[in-house]
């Protein structure tokens, strides 16, 4: 085991490495999963209201 001098020397040497993206990368990024979250969310509530129908239908609540 390294002291810790060398650990961190190490850990700063990898860090240095690392290909940060752009903020302009960021941004993009964010969007999309914004945009992804939106269409998931759309999604799942049109399965929910679909299920809730055809379980009402099937116990006899009606369609509401």
């Amino acid at each position: 085991m390294a002291n810790p001098f060398e650990f961190i020397q190490d850990v700063r040497t990898e860090a240095g490495k690392v290909t940060w993206p752009t903020r302009r990368e960021t941004g993009i990024t964010t969007v999309m999963v914004l945009i992804m979250v939106v269409l998931a969310a759309v999604f799942f509530v049109a399965v929910d209201e679909i299920i809730h129908f055809g379980v009402s239908l099937i116990l006899g609540y009606g369609a509401l």
